[in-house]
């Protein structure tokens, strides 16, 4: 397999997996989440009411209303397209980057 093939084969990869099964990701907290949540007291909603716990002193940050905001592309309203499109954006804008910078790297030649 040539290195082209190669390399397109591995984006392909990578955008099926930011696209289709990037939809399907848990939405429950992650271990880091998890241990930020303790101690907190939560109402049927799940957004904290009380307690003494690191996530009830979080706030948003900058970028909380960016357009990849919550691992979405804002203003699409089904959610699995949301998020899959966001998914297949991040890849796409990671490949542009990060082929771009090994190009004119490698353009650049030895030093002398």
């Amino acid at each position: 397999m040539t290195r082209t093939r190669f390399i397109i084969a591995g984006l392909f990869v990578a955008l099926l997996l930011a696209g289709v099964v990037s939809s399907f990701a848990s939405g429950s907290p992650d271990g880091l989440d998890h241990t930020a949540r303790d101690g907190c007291t939560f109402n049927a909603d799940d957004e904290i009411t009380g307690g003494d716990c690191m996530a009830g002193k979080a706030e948003d940050h900058e970028f909380a209303d960016g357009p990849f905001a919550d691992y979405a592309v804002r203003g699409i309203d089904n959610e699995y397209l949301a998020t899959g499109l966001s998914g297949v954006l991040g890849v796409a804008i990671t490949f542009a980057v990060g082929g771009g910078l090994f190009w004119v790297l490698r353009r650049r030649g030895t030093p002398s």
